[in-house]
C-alpha cells in the first residue's frame, strides 16, 4: 500500500529545551520537522520575566562549564556564560566561609588553563571569551559552550583558584574535605554508575562523612544542585552533581534562562515552531491538535514536562518532584559578597541560596540598580517574602527592611526527583514511531534535558533510516544543579 500523505517528517510537542534541540539535529539531517508548543512563547520552565528592567528566572536553574551538552548542541555557539565565583560561601554561625572545588579538571594544570582562559577574555560589561580546551567530566572538553564571560573589574570576588576552605568551618578538615572533591573530580563516570545506589545522605554517611561535614558542606552544597535538601536523591546522581561541581564552574546564562531555548528557537529554519498550538492526542503517524486539527507525519516526539507527557502517552511513569520559590529583590545597595553563590549551612530559615545575580550577569538589572535572588526549597512559609527578607538580613549581615520585592515564583513540579533506583537513561523510544524526551529521562538538568533530546534525535533518525542517522553511543552522564 502506499504511504500515507504526510505533512512533516517529524512532529515534536513542547518547545522546551529538550524538544528544540531534538528538532535542531533532525533538521540538520534533512528531516522536516514541526514543533508545537501550547504557550505563547518556547522554554516551558526555563524563563525568565521582565520587570522595570530587571530579568527574573522563574526557576533559576544552574549551568556548569562541565556540561558537555552545553557545547555539542547546535544553536548554542551564541551562548554566553556568567560564572560564579569558584566554590560557595557557606553562612555559619553569624559567619560567612569560603568552600571551593579543585581546579577545573581536578588539577593544578587544569586550574591554570581556565585562568588563563578567563584573563585573556575581553574586558568590559560585554566581554567575553572562549577558553580552550580542558579536562571534562566525560573525557572531553570544558571549554566553555559558546563564551565564558569574564567579570567586570568593578566585580568584588577575585578569580582565584585555591584550598578548599580560607578559614575553619566546623565541618571537618579542610585539606580531607578538598581531597575529596579532587577525587571525585577524578574518578570515572563508570566507576560511579557501579556503585551502589541508595539515598544520598544514606551512602555518604556509609562512606565515613562525618555529621558535621554532611549537615555543614555537604547537604547546603547539594541542596543547591540538586533542590533536595533531605538528600533523597539516589546516591549515583550525587555523586556525579558532587563531580560536575569538582571539575567545571557554575554559572547562569546571560540575560536570563530563557536565552537558552531562544537561541536553540531562533537557529531553527523559519517555521519550524509554533508556539500557541495545544495537542490533545498523539499516534505513530499523527498529532490532533486543538487549533489545527489533525496534522500528519512519520513520526512523533513528546518533549513536554513528565506530567503533559503522561496525559498524551497513558502508562508512562510520573515521577515525584521537589518544588521551588525563587523571591527576586531589588535594592541600590547590594550586599558585599560579589558574584559568590551564598548557602546557609545553619538551615537557619527559608532560604537555602542567595546570589546577587545582578553581580554575576549585571545584564539582569538596570544599571545603578542590584537583583538579588533566593530560593526557597520545598513547601514555602505562608508569609514567604516576610521570612525571607529576615533570612537574608541575617545570611548577608545588612537589613532587607528598604529592599524592592520584584516578584516571588513558586514551581510546585520544578525539578524531578531522583530517587533511588533511578535510571538515568530512560527509554526515549516507546515504540517505532513514538518518542519521548526531557530531564524526566535523564537526570534533572539542563545537561540532563539536552542529552535526552540528542538521544531521542538519534533514536528517530534511525528508525527513519535516513543517511544521517547519528548513530552514536552514549557518552557517560554528567549532571550539576540548581536552580
Amino acid at each position: 500500500m502506499l504511504e500515507p500523505a504526510y505533512q512533516a517528517d517529524v512532529v515534536v510537542v513542547g518547545a522546551g529545551i529538550a524538544g528544540l534541540s531534538a528538532a535542531h539535529r533532525l533538521t540538520s539531517a534533512g528531516v522536516t520537522t514541526a514543533v508545537l508548543e501550547a504557550a505563547p512563547c518556547v522554554g516551558g520552565r526555563m524563563s525568565t520575566e521582565k520587570v522595570d528592567g530587571f530579568r527574573l528566572d522563574r526557576i533559576g536553574q544552574f549551568l556548569s562549564t562541565a556540561y558537555p551538552e552545553l557545547r555539542r548542541t547546535p544553536g548554542l555557539d551564541a551562548l554566553v556564560l556568567r560564572p560564579f565565583a569558584p566554590g560557595v560561601l557557606l553562612h555559619h554561625d553569624g559567619r560567612r566561609h569560603r568552600a571551593g572545588a579543585p581546579g577545573s579538571g581536578g588539577s593544578a594544570r587544569g586550574a591554570l588553563h581556565v585562568a588563563r582562559a578567563l584573563a585573556s577574555a575581553p574586558r568590559g560589561p560585554g566581554g567575553s571569551g572562549r577558553p580552550g580546551p580542558n579536562t571534562a567530566a566525560d573525557g572531553g572538553s570544558t571549554s566553555s559552550p559558546g563564551r565564558l564571560a569574564r567579570h567586570r573589574p568593578g566585580d568584588r570576588a577575585p578569580m582565584s583558584f585555591g584550598p578548599a576552605l580560607t578559614r575553619p568551618l566546623g565541618i571537618g578538615a579542610p585539606l580531607r574535605l578538598r581531597a575529596e572533591l579532587t577525587r571525585i573530580a577524578a574518578t570515572p563516570v563508570e566507576r560511579i554508575l557501579a556503585r551502589p545506589e541508595l539515598p544520598a545522605a544514606q551512602a555518604l554517611a556509609a562512606r565515613g562523612a562525618t555529621a558535621r561535614t554532611l549537615d555543614g558542606f555537604l547537604r547546603p552544597l547539594l541542596a543547591a544542585l540538586l533542590c533536595d535538601p533531605e538528600l533523597t536523591t539516589s546516591s549515583r546522581c550525587a555523586d556525579l552533581a558532587l563531580r560536575s561541581f569538582a571539575s567545571g564552574r557554575l554559572c547562569v546564562p546571560e540575560g536570563g534562562a530563557e536565552v537558552l531555548p531562544e537561541l536553540l528557537a531562533r537557529a531553527l529554519p523559519p517555521g519550524t515552531v509554533r508556539t500557541g498550538v495545544r495537542v490533545t492526542s498523539v499516534s505513530t503517524t499523527s498529532v490532533t491538535t486543538a487549533e489545527h486539527g489533525e496534522i500528519r507525519c512519520r513520526a512523533v516526539l513528546v518533549a513536554t514536562d513528565a506530567r503533559t507527557a503522561a496525559t498524551l502517552l497513558p502508562g508512562l511513569r510520573v515521577p515525584d518532584f521537589h518544588p521551588v520559590t525563587v523571591v527576586h529583590h531589588a535594592t541600590d545597595e547590594p550586599p558585599a559578597t560579589g558574584t559568590s553563590l551564598l548557602l546557609d549551612a545553619d538551615r537557619g530559615g527559608p532560604v537555602a541560596h542567595t546570589a546577587v545575580a545582578s553581580e554575576v550577569d549585571p545584564s539582569r538589572a538596570p544599571a545603578g540598580r542590584a537583583l538579588v535572588s533566593s530560593t526557597v526549597l520545598g513547601t514555602p512559609p505562608g508569609d514567604v517574602d516576610t521570612a525571607v527578607r529576615r533570612h537574608l538580613a541575617q545570611l548577608y549581615g545588612t537589613s532587607t527592611h528598604r529592599w524592592e520585592t520584584l516578584a516571588v515564583h513558586h514551581t510546585p513540579e520544578a525539578v524531578p526527583a531522583m530517587r533511588p533506583p533511578h535510571d538515568l537513561r530512560r527509554p526515549v523510544r516507546l515504540l517505532a514511531g513514538l518518542y519521548v524526551c526531557g530531564d524526566h529521562r535523564d537526570t534533572s538538568t539542563v545537561q540532563g534535558a539536552l542529552h535526552s533530546g540528542r538521544r531521542a534525535a538519534a533514536a528517530v533518525l534511525s528508525d527513519l533510516d535516513t543517511p544521517d542517522s547519528l548513530h552514536q553511543a552514549d557518552p557517560p552522564p554528567t549532571m550539576h544543579r540548581a536552580a
